[in-house]
């Protein structure tokens, strides 16, 4: 499932797909709902016929495009996914509408095309949790595959809103690939050093406005406590300009 604007950690999706099914099918469809007012709506990048170039040179068989009165044809949906008490956390804090909305089009578009395996991009990796989440507590017939992520060679995560960024911009950016590195370069060190590495290297970058750099259960999203040993997830979120990142890696980390 995809926005379209596609790069090459979409196709990277499309490529995994292809290794375990006979079957490959791409939606590509901007979701209104995942907006709240005064977001990208409007402005977020589509170029339709480019992705279907994309997607014909990795393999994909089909791919569902439908506009909003296709997906919504009432209008904004009466009923809709409540993604719990994870939604509330680090991106829900953020954007405290945006995993409803985001739960509600992915499970529609899991009925519409039927998958025997759904593929998803970990760069957004609480939402990769919550979709985890609503097909073990909503009994879906569909396993979930997260992809891991795709970077520049300058270590910048691939992301469709990177086309926003100047070229002053992208270079700060850089801040966000350099502070997980920096955490995982201590992560031995248990969590308080992974996080005031990854702070510190936010906080030393001019342009960029930190929302938040934590470090949390990969599942729960839940903070994980300061003596945590084992499989965490750092999370980050900035504004670079007017451009809003995310990043994250899984850590290792010694207690």
């Amino acid at each position: 499932m995809t926005m379209g604007a596609l790069h090459e950690g979409h196709l990277d999706l499309v490529r995994e797909a292809r290794r375990r099914a006979d079957h490959v099918v791409v939606t590509i469809f901007v979701n209104p709902l995942q907006f709240a007012a005064g977001e990208d709506l409007d402005a977020y990048p589509r170029d339709l016929e480019a992705d279907l170039a994309k997607l014909a040179s990795v393999g994909a068989d089909v791919v569902f495009a439908p506009d909003p009165q296709v997906m919504y044809p009432q209008g904004e949906p009466a009923v809709r996914v409540d993604p719990g008490p994870v939604a509330t956390r680090l991106e829900g804090l953020a954007r405290p509408t945006h995993f409803g909305g985001v739960l509600t089009v992915v499970l529609k578009l899991l009925h519409l095309t039927r998958p025997d395996v759904a593929l998803f991009g970990q760069k957004d990796a609480q939402q990769l949790a919550l979709v985890r989440a609503m097909v073990r507590d909503l009994d879906l017939d569909v396993e979930i595959v997260g992809v891991p992520i795709r970077r520049e060679p300058d270590g910048l995560a691939m992301s469709s809103r990177n086309a926003y960024l100047s070229p002053d911009e992208r270079q700060a950016a850089l801040a966000l690939s350099a502070a997980l590195r920096a955490a995982g370069a201590v992560a031995s060190s248990g969590p308080g050093a992974v996080l005031a590495a990854a702070r510190g290297v936010l906080a030393a970058q001019p342009g960029v406005e930190v929302d938040y750099a934590e470090l949390v259960d990969p599942e729960t999203m839940e903070p994980v406590p300061p003596g945590h040993g084992g499989r965490a997830l750092l999370a980050v979120a900035a504004r670079v300009g007017s451009t809003r990142l995310i990043d994250n890696a899984i850590l290792d980390l010694q207690e």
